[in-house]
């Protein structure tokens, strides 16, 4: 690993990322720094890409492959190369390259400085620091890095992706479970917002679910309100304002369910004790 601007060493190298001036996957050149240079990521995303995603756009196929023990040719590699690009290597493109998240005149009501380019920056020297190993520091920083994009490939794609199937599923029985179609049951707990969003679209599901049901940690069980979008607070039907705030027994006589635990005050999610007692919420509700 050699980390120079000088040509002359540049040209000894093999492989040349982010300096050099120079985009030319034939000769492993990529950089992104020159001018008329405006490669993106391709289909939904325009963000100019950085090096780091010039990289991803030419091997992450292969590494998210590798990590995930699969075939480059699996259509899960094709699904897992988009979202993480979306995820994770997008904003490391528009940081890299100066592009807001949003328009200038909205003004932040929080600075995040946890994310990995803070995180980074956090291992330069300071302004006052003498004798420090910058290229030991680097190395962190390449280690801090690569772990953050294997954790998230390893996330995504033996987490996130799994759960897709289970949306699949209940989305198949959800007319076994109420004749309305809007009420999905889970056997378990999983990420399944994203994936039912996707899969509405997909599959051009007509009558949306606005209950999902699952059991807690506590074998106990949920019920929650399907959002408008997978990022909004707001419910597509929230539960009834009477039982709002109420929990245990004064819930289950507002209710007339038996075994009511709690409805946030907000009405977005509600617990019974058991799946028998979410399900008959989750009707009532959708009667109300």
């Amino acid at each position: 690993l050699v980390r120079t601007r000088d040509p002359a060493k540049l040209a000894t190298c093999d492989v040349v990322v982010d300096v050099g001036g120079v985009y030319d996957p034939a000769t492993q050149r990529y950089d992104h720094h020159q001018r008329g240079f405006t490669e993106v990521f391709g289909g939904k995303f325009d963000t100019k890409l950085s090096s780091a995603g010039l990289v991803y756009k030419h091997f992450g196929k292969e590494i998210i492959a590798t990590i995930l023990s699969l075939e480059e040719a699996d259509p899960k590699v094709e699904l897992l190369y988009q979202k993480v690009y979306e995820n994770f290597i997008e904003a490391l493109d528009g940081g890299d390259n100066g592009i807001a998240q949003y328009p200038a005149d909205i003004k932040p009501k929080y600075r995040v400085g946890t994310a990995l380019p803070q995180r980074v920056a956090g291992l330069n020297p300071w302004w006052n620091q003498k004798d420090v190993d910058v290229d030991g520091q680097f190395l962190k920083a390449v280690a801090m890095t690569g772990q953050d994009f294997t954790d998230a490939v390893s996330y995504l794609g033996m987490s996130w992706l799994p759960a897709r199937d289970l949306v699949v599923k209940a989305l198949d029985q959800r007319m076994d479970i109420h004749p309305s179609g809007k009420i999905l049951v889970f056997d378990q707990s999983c990420p399944w917002k994203e994936h039912l969003f996707n899969l509405e679209d997909e599959l051009c599901v007509a009558e949306k679910p606005v209950y999902v049901l699952y059991p807690d940690d506590n074998n106990q069980w949920r019920l929650q309100c399907v959002p408008p979008s997978p990022e909004s607070f707001e419910c597509r039907k929230a539960l009834p304002q009477e039982w709002r705030g109420y929990r245990d027994d004064e819930l289950s006589q507002r209710s007339g369910i038996p075994g009511g635990i709690f409805v946030h005050m907000g009405g977005f999610i509600g617990g019974n004790k058991t799946k028998e007692g979410a399900l008959e919420m989750a009707v009532k509700a959708l009667e109300a």
